[in-house]
């Protein structure tokens, strides 16, 4: 009887122990799923503003080094060469005025009038077509003439051309013969000077314009100043002075 008192007093015991352990791990593992949520939580969060760090990176790493403008070396050693005047960009302006021209504009012709213009830059355009080269000063025509120029044998080139060289009492070293206020446009014997402008006749690719146009386009002119030589290309007011 005893026995067996001990028996079932001893079975309780061990029931109610295994209750506890049960409940004990129960709790323990309730406690990790809750401290593991919050990581969880934590780390996603995390993640998704985390792009905005390595952008700032990848932007920093493409600023170069402040000393790098150290080595640059200064502009100014080449700007009175004529090289750095021909790598200048061309800077176009508008046709403010245009002269008015009343007289037949035939061969041995032109205008002059700069009574009242501004200083501003220079820019002379001939056009082959209507045989014809305007002088424009800050966007002011200035002068006007007719031309002889190129003929079949060699053409007068097209394109925009820095004057290279002035002189005034010239003599061509190829023909021997005297170009009186020779504007240099090429290196290969190409210029404005003056010359008897005559209808049917031509030149062995230079600009002739009158006499005493040449004068007054020679005293106006320095070196770098752009001529363009265009074959048909008609400007009107309010139309930029380009190479076309």
């Amino acid at each position: 009887m005893t026995h067996d008192i001990a028996m079932r007093i001893s079975k309780t015991i061990l029931f109610l122990a295994g209750v506890g352990l049960a409940a004990l791990l129960t709790l323990g593992a309730t406690r990790a799923i809750v401290v593991e949520t919050p990581a969880t939580q934590s780390t996603s969060e995390l993640s998704s503003k985390s792009p905005e760090k390595p952008l700032d990176t990848s932007i920093a790493a493409t600023v170069p080094p402040t000393d790098v403008a150290i080595n640059i070396p200064p502009v100014a050693n080449a700007v009175d060469t004529v090289s750095a005047i021909q790598s200048k960009p061309a800077s176009p302006f508008v046709v403010k005025r245009i002269l008015q021209i009343d007289e037949p504009f035939v061969h041995g012709y032109y205008k002059w009038d700069d009574e009242g213009v501004p200083d501003g830059e220079i820019v002379i355009t001939v056009d082959l077509k209507a045989e014809s080269l305007s002088v424009f000063r800050d966007g002011y025509e200035i002068g006007a003439t007719v031309i002889k120029f190129g003929d079949a044998l060699k053409p007068t080139p097209t394109g925009v051309f820095p004057i290279t060289q002035k002189s005034k009492d010239h003599v061509s070293n190829i023909y021997h013969v005297p170009m009186p206020y020779m504007l240099r446009l090429t290196n290969d014997g190409i210029a404005i000077h003056a010359a008897e402008v005559k209808w049917g006749y031509g030149t062995r690719g230079c600009i002739g314009v009158p006499h005493e146009f040449a004068r007054l386009l020679f005293e106006q002119v320095k070196l770098g100043d752009r001529v363009i030589v265009t074959n048909g290309k008609m400007l009107d007011l309010g139309e930029p002075i380009v190479a076309g």
